[in-house]
């Protein structure tokens, strides 16, 4: 599997996610419908300013989807609280989207035990 099978995976099953049709997803980020197709197919990658684009709409920072795509290393992209590893986003691209909810839904419950749990929180 290529990387740009990869990228297409992980945006398909974030848009998939976040319970967005290709039609909706290429108005709020004015990319063509078709041109979002192809690359979650893997034969189209987006350049910079595409991955810019989608990025708000999938719930992404632009630097995560620059490390998935290869144009950051993952030292040089910021991880910001709140969002999924570039590597755990694109281990859970290869599941089914039961298993990928599971697993978002899990992880959502350990960052509020960790939060609870800090000092001073009551």
């Amino acid at each position: 599997m290529n990387a740009n099978n990869n990228l297409g995976q992980t945006l398909k099953q974030a848009r998939v996610a976040k319970g967005l049709t290709l039609l909706a997803l290429s108005q709020e980020s004015k990319v063509s419908p078709s041109f979002l197709a192809r690359v979650e197919r893997g034969e189209r990658f987006p350049s910079g300013q595409v991955l810019r684009k989608l990025a708000h709409p999938l719930g992404f920072e632009e630097t995560t989807l620059y490390v998935l795509a290869g144009l950051l290393s993952p030292q040089t992209g910021e991880h910001k609280n709140g969002q999924l590893d570039p590597y755990v986003s694109a281990v859970l691209s290869h599941e089914t989207h039961k298993v990928q909810r599971a697993v978002v839904s899990i992880l959502a419950i350990f960052k509020t035990l960790a939060e609870a749990s800090r000092p001073g929180q009551e």
